[in-house]
């Protein structure tokens, strides 16, 4: 495995998926969180993240509006990615990207 890497995502209060996102308890979609983890991994490892796949993702809690946010990431001995979202210490999303090409193998 790489040593881990973090970052903090940024993710405005008034970011427009909130607004379409159950109006009277908004909430992130997790197609946001997840483009969120691939910009993340892209301007750390420099990776074509369009050569890239998710594998697994699992969203574990809500994310509302303002909430801070830090993406921990790293390569494992497989050569796939696993990333881990967590708001203070409780985990919000979790994943692995995979390379396009293991994906596509039969």
């Amino acid at each position: 495995m790489t040593a881990p890497m973090q970052r903090t995502l940024e993710i405005a209060a008034d970011h427009p998926a909130y607004a379409g996102h159950f109006p009277a308890m908004p909430v992130l979609p997790g197609a946001v969180l997840i483009d969120a983890v691939l910009g993340a991994v892209d301007e750390a490892r420099h990776l074509d993240m369009t050569q890239w796949r998710i594998g697994v993702a699992k969203f574990s809690s809500a994310v509302r509006p303002g909430e801070p946010l830090i993406v921990e990431h790293e390569i494992s001995a497989s050569g796939a990615i696993h990333f881990t979202i967590r708001s203070s210490r409780r985990t919000v999303a979790s994943g692995t990207l995979i390379p396009a090409a293991r994906a596509q193998a039969p």
